[in-house]
């Protein structure tokens, strides 16, 4: 049977153990980071930020619980205009402040970082979800078009098997094994490519990143929070919404998609037929969302 072991080859393919070709195998680095800037906010919390691109629209990007600007990236890759992405407090060099944090900390944050960079668009992925979703129910003229990108939690908290797995990286990274914190990330992908050169390389990417720049502990309880107590606090949005769910996904249930588009008076919900869209659905995936984010 096949493993992958870490750390990684640097050839960037997959190093196996057991019969199998012994020829080298190539693969392309990860891209490296780009130079970001850590920005004052109104509420005293300084946040990492990248801005790329120019012009009109201007979209922010949030990201997922433990994760950042490298896997949002991808996301606004063709979207027009000026795209602002930045680290939730916890993450990356952003500021951790005394936790614990729920949902109404991280909407602040991208609220702050929205208003610096005068963003009328905004995405936000799994956590990032939940931050504009709780920051549309305090302000639901903030944005004219949103999009939620495997929402995970809306009035409920999220399922048992969300607080494993976060609680299992956090463990990992505070221990400074990357080899534990590449066996939790790994899940992030699909079995089929976990052993591949594109594999390895955003594995490598996700490790590096994690192991330099650490989670905050107080990241710990944000499975156990809600992003609204009551989701009838969006019947007042009026930003067309854009809801993009998938099947087969632990951690992001299609059913907390359907149950943000009911809730989002003007929301279109497409919901994948099968888990880990950035792999098996990228180019649609890519479309879908620049298509919607880039209308009038």
């Amino acid at each position: 049977m096949r493993d992958f072991r870490w750390p990684p080859p640097p050839d960037g393919g997959p190093r196996t153990y057991g019969p199998g070709p012994s020829a080298p195998r190539t693969g392309r680095p990860a891209i490296p980071d780009p130079e970001t800037e850590l920005v004052a906010t109104p509420h005293g919390v300084r946040l990492e930020r990248l801005v790329t691109g120019g012009g009109d629209p201007i979209t922010v990007f949030a990201h997922g619980l433990g994760n950042g600007i490298a896997t949002t990236r991808p996301l606004g890759s063709a979207v027009r205009g000026r795209k602002i992405f930045f680290q939730f407090r916890g993450h990356g060099r952003s500021d951790a402040p005394p936790g614990p944090w729920g949902y109404a900390d991280l909407a602040r944050d991208l609220r702050a970082v929205a208003d610096l960079g005068q963003a009328t668009r905004a995405l936000g992925v799994s956590l990032g979800a939940g931050a504009l979703c709780r920051l549309l129910a305090e302000s639901p003229a903030r944005f004219e078009r949103v999009v939620f990108f495997l929402p995970a939690v809306l009035d409920r908290p999220r399922p048992a098997v969300a607080r494993d797995r976060l609680t299992e990286l956090l463990a990992a990274v505070d221990a400074g094994d990357a080899a534990a914190v590449a066996d939790v990330v790994s899940y992030e992908a699909p079995a089929p490519v976990r052993n591949t050169p594109a594999g390895w390389a955003y594995l490598r990417q996700r490790v590096d990143q994690l192991m330099r720049d650490g989670l905050a502990p107080a990241l710990a309880t944000l499975p156990d929070e809600v992003a609204v107590p009551d989701r009838a606090a969006l019947a007042e949005v009026t930003a067309r919404a854009l809801v993009i769910g998938c099947v087969g996904d632990d951690l992001h249930p299609a059913e907390v998609a359907e149950q943000f588009a009911a809730a989002l008076p003007h929301a279109t919900l497409h919901v994948y037929d099968r888990p880990a869209v950035l792999w098996t659905n990228r180019a649609d995936l890519r479309d879908r969302i620049s298509e919607f984010l880039n209308g009038e």
